[in-house]
């Protein structure tokens, strides 16, 4: 199964690979260069000595948000991006089963069929050299990894373990790919001497160089495991198994965003506001936030205890059992401004079910007398492409909507829009720096055809295509970035976003926090709201006064 796909995540280009090699020889050393902000450099350290890998990743993403120009920065991003891949696949239950399930012949099988997808399907031309190098890297941060360790080479010499760890890509530099065959040969050969000096799995290795050879092609290309594809389907979907809550990772807690009505935390009184402190009986402080979150997983049908602080400060422990739950795309749908019939709705993510959402939205506005809408795009880190299409199309009665163009041409397409079905409803629409992909592609229609006035801030800047390739060798799959989008005057999003009409200073409250769809009176407190309807009064006065 393929699917395209626009979602989030996160940096500028990718850094040259021996950049990386010298990288991982001096871990821990500052890597400050003229120019570079050190005290962003630092505070990365820090939560990299901590192994705090996600919140690592996540520092540096901001970093690099405000100052696009630090190579240094960048290469810090990449390091702690590959030590967040080993830790998380180590602590991924599919990922686990797929070590004691596959051969290494399969998992040789396996590599072979992601480096076919990527040359046959990856946005740019595959440097095979470029592969190896990464898939080798990866192996030295897992060497690093305790989670690796605990698994694989309990037992082992730390010494012996290091001495591999630095001697590894000179043997793999020896061999200079020319094919995907050659990979495959050259990772059997270090699998083999991997096993010989450190007892280490040959499949362990091997799979190493399965995710090296995606996990630094770019920002949005990463290898599935079995419950994050199981997961991102869900997502595409709108539905997926758990307690109905959005989260938001902390220090020491998980804080409840939103709750999803008709869910099980709603049914037994979790509401926005409420903190995570532990999930079976472990406690999120101990944990890697992004770990703690894994734990609220699980089957349908199964428990998960947990312990929370309310909002007003009241200890509490659950038992919630999970169940399939639908996520709504569509938010707070309803008039704000009754004398001028303005309306206000909040679209959450682009998914399968967002189109049919949106049109039953806007004719439950359209009864209420909806004569301008205000549509809500800050936080929507993006979705399907063609959901995105079909959102633009009901506001475009012609012309480009997107281009997508790759480097095989299968991936070369011009949507465009059509006048049935078209709104002609006044358009105001609100953006900011995590409105991503997706997002972009309707914000920059809007914008190019002038048919809508932005509100807001820079959006994320997030312009390529993700395919969803679902592997044969095993229940796994890739996210594979395919082809690069252009808004229809032929900009390009990456790197650059969406810029809106009208810039609003906002805080990090607003830009996190959604209303809570049972108090409706917060969204005009909200300053981008509220600027958008102070713009959508003054438009209806002025046409009320050119009226004859």
């Amino acid at each position: 199964m393929r699917c395209k796909l626009n979602g989030p995540s996160c940096s500028q280009r990718l850094f040259m690979a021996f950049a990386l090699w010298c990288m991982l020889g001096s871990l821990w050393l500052p890597c400050l260069s003229a120019g570079t902000p050190d005290a962003d450099i630092q505070v990365g350290l820090d939560l990299e000595r901590e192994r705090r890998w996600s919140e690592a990743v996540k520092h540096y993403e901001e970093s690099l948000r405000r100052h696009r120009e630090a190579p240094s920065l960048e290469q810090r991003l990449q390091i702690a991006r590959v030590h967040y891949d080993v830790d998380r696949r180590y602590r991924d239950r599919s990922f686990q089963a797929t070590l004691d399930e596959l051969s290494a012949g399969q998992a040789l099988d396996l590599y072979t069929e992601v480096l076919a997808n990527i040359e046959s399907h990856y946005v740019d031309t595959p440097n095979w050299a470029q592969l190896q190098r990464h898939g080798t890297a990866f192996l030295e941060v897992a060497l690093l990894d305790e989670n690796f360790r605990q698994r694989h080479l309990r037992g082992v010499d730390p010494e012996l373990i290091e001495a591999f760890r630095l001697d590894v890509h000179h043997h793999a530099e020896r061999r200079v790919p020319q094919s995907r065959q050659d990979l495959r040969v050259t990772a059997s050969l270090i699998a083999d001497l991997a096993a010989d000096r450190l007892q280490l799995p040959r499949t362990a290795t091997i799979l190493e160089y399965v995710c090296g050879a995606i996990g630094l092609l770019d920002p949005y290309t990463r290898f599935l495991t079995g419950d994050q594809l199981d997961d991102t389907f869900s997502n595409i979907e709108g539905n997926f198994v758990g307690l109905g809550v959005e989260i938001k990772a902390q220090q020491d807690a998980l804080e409840i965003v939103s709750v999803i009505g008709g869910g099980p935390a709603a049914e037994i009184g979790i509401r926005g506001g409420d903190r995570i402190l532990a999930v079976d009986k472990t406690r999120v402080a101990d944990v890697e936030p992004d770990y703690a979150a894994d734990l609220l997983r699980g089957p349908e049908g199964s428990p998960v205890l947990i312990e929370l602080l309310t909002a007003a400060g009241e200890p509490r422990e659950l038992s919630v059992v999970r169940r399939r739950v639908d996520v709504p795309s569509i938010e707070n749908a309803h008039i704000i401004d009754v004398d001028h019939g303005v309306a206000y709705c909040r679209l959450t993510s682009f998914q399968r079910s967002t189109c049919d959402d949106m049109d039953r939205a806007l004719w439950q506005m359209h009864r209420k007398g909806m004569q301008t809408l205000i549509l809500d795009l800050r936080g929507n880190p993006g979705g399907l492409l063609p959901a995105a299409v079909e959102v633009a199309d009901r506001f475009l009665n012609q012309g480009r909507i997107v281009s997508t163009r790759g480097r095989n041409t299968r991936e070369n397409f011009d949507y465009v829009a059509h006048r049935p079905g078209t709104w002609n409803v006044p358009l105001l629409v609100l953006v900011d720096d995590h409105s991503a992909s997706a997002s972009e592609i309707f914000a920059g229609a809007i914008r190019d055809h002038e048919r809508g006035i932005l509100f807001g801030s820079q959006t994320y800047g997030k312009g390529s295509v993700q395919g969803i390739f679902q592997l044969h060798t095993l229940h796994a799959g890739l996210c594979l970035t395919t082809a690069k989008f252009y808004s229809p005057k032929g900009q390009a999003i990456s790197q650059r976003g969406v810029q809106p009409h009208h810039a609003v200073a906002t805080d990090a409250e607003h830009t996190v926090l959604r209303p809570d769809p049972g108090r409706l009176d917060q969204v005009p407190t909200d300053p981008v709201v509220a600027a958008a309807l102070q713009y959508a009064r003054e438009q209806i006065r002025i046409s009320e006064r050119s009226a004859p």
